[in-house]
């Protein structure tokens, strides 16, 4: 009997109010802690988009282009309208996010799928800079979870299991979403 799930139950879990609820409590608290508008409305809209992909992604292993298409594009958009002059710096680390894990990809086409690349992409536009605390933040958490499997069920096991990344991206954007900045104010300037 097989344990996967189909395409409908992840549907199905997205859209139960529960999960609604949670989606969007986390997306306007995220968003109540900005200190400017363009980020508020950046990283709450980001957070609506993090939620069913790292959902999906955890049940089905697969980003989809439809979610993260329609949301660099609303990103683009919001960050045009809200913050021009802001929007070339949030281009550059999208494609410096983006381009690390599309290094990694091309390395190792078997441990990561280019959906990781494009959600890293898409958050990058959302995040500007705080993108490479998501990065380092998700990288840090899947290595962890790495480390409990290899204790509990021995390296070799460990080995063979597939973690989906999706996940870990998720939680380091909503962390980046709310430490971001002041971890990198932090370091910048007493480093």
């Amino acid at each position: 009997m097989s344990t996967a799930q189909s395409p409908s139950s992840a549907s199905t879990r997205l859209r139960s109010p529960a999960v609604i609820i949670a989606t969007v409590l986390l997306a306007v608290g995220v968003a109540a802690v900005q200190t400017s508008t363009t980020n508020a409305v950046l990283r709450g809209v980001m957070v609506l988009v993090l939620v069913p992909c790292a959902v999906i992604d955890f049940e089905r292993r697969i980003i989809p282009n439809r979610i993260t298409g329609p949301a660099a594009v609303l990103a683009l958009a919001l960050g045009l309208a809200l913050d021009p002059a802001g929007e070339p710096q949030r281009l550059l680390w999208a494609a410096v996010a983006g381009g690390f894990l599309l290094l990694a990809a091309l390395a190792n086409p078997a441990g990561m799928g280019m959906g990781d690349v494009k959600l890293l992409g898409v958050m990058g536009l959302y995040l500007g800079r705080p993108v490479i605390v998501a990065l380092l933040c998700a990288l840090v958490a899947s290595v962890f979870t790495g480390i409990v499997i290899a204790r509990r069920r021995g390296v070799r096991e460990a080995r063979k299991t597939a973690l989906p990344l999706g996940p870990y991206l998720a939680l380091g954007g909503v962390i980046a979403a709310l430490l971001g900045d002041p971890l990198i104010h932090a370091y910048l300037h007493h480093v």
